[in-house]
C-alpha cells in the first residue's frame, strides 16, 4: 500500500510542477526573473544558458527534499523524486525536442508532441517579455486558440499605433480628450 502512496505522491508532484512551472515561468521569468530568462529568448551560441539556472535552483530543492525525506520526513523524499521526474521529462521535451539542443534533431510531424513543439515555438514568436503565450512545458493549448491569441495581441497593437501609441499600451482617454 505504501508503494501506491509514494507512486501518488510523485504523479501529483509531477502535475503540480507543471502549474508551478508555469506561473513562475509567466510570473517569475517573465517578470522580475527576466534578468536570468532573457538568455533563452536571445540567440546563443554557447551550450550554457544563464536561464538554466532555474533548473538548478529547482534541482538543488528537490535534493534538500529528497535528503529530508530519507532523513525521516516521509513524504519528502517522494515529492523530491516527483519534481526530480518532472525535471528529466522538461529536459527532454522542452530542451531537446522543442530547442534541440540534444546531438541530433528530431521534429514531431503529428499528436502531442507536435502541439507542445508548436505551441513554444509560438512562446517564442513574440520578441521580449511582454504579449507571449503558452508558459507551460508539458501542456499546451490548442494551437489555433495561440494564434488567434497572438493575432488580438498584434491587431490591438497596431490600432495602438495608429491612435498614436508606439509602445503598444492601451490609450487611455482622458476627461474632455474622448
Amino acid at each position: 500500500m505504501l508503494v501506491l502512496w509514494n507512486t501518488g505522491i510523485v504523479l501529483l508532484t509531477v502535475a503540480a510542477m507543471e502549474i508551478i512551472a508555469a506561473v513562475s515561468h509567466k510570473y517569475i521569468m517573465h517578470g522580475w526573473g527576466w534578468g536570468w530568462h532573457h538568455s533563452h529568448h536571445a540567440p546563443h551560441t554557447s551550450w550554457f544558458e544563464l536561464n538554466d539556472l532555474y533548473a538548478v535552483l529547482f534541482a538543488v530543492l528537490a535534493i534538500v527534499l529528497i535528503a529530508f525525506g530519507t532523513a525521516g520526513y516521509w513524504p519528502l523524499q517522494w515529492i523530491g523524486a516527483g519534481m526530480t521526474l518532472y525535471g528529466l521529462l522538461y529536459f527532454i521535451v522542452h530542451d531537446g525536442l522543442v530547442h534541440q539542443r540534444w546531438p541530433f534533431r528530431y521534429i514531431p510531424r503529428r499528436g502531442y508532441l507536435k502541439r507542445l513543439y508548436l505551441a513554444h515555438r509560438l512562446h517564442h514568436a513574440v520578441r521580449g517579455r511582454e504579449g507571449c503565450v503558452s508558459f507551460g512545458f508539458l501542456y499546451a493549448p490548442p494551437v489555433a486558440k495561440l494564434q488567434a491569441t497572438l493575432r488580438e495581441q498584434k491587431n490591438r497593437a497596431n490600432v495602438d499605433v495608429a491612435k498614436g501609441r508606439k509602445d503598444g499600451r492601451a490609450v487611455t482617454p482622458r476627461p474632455g480628450n474622448e
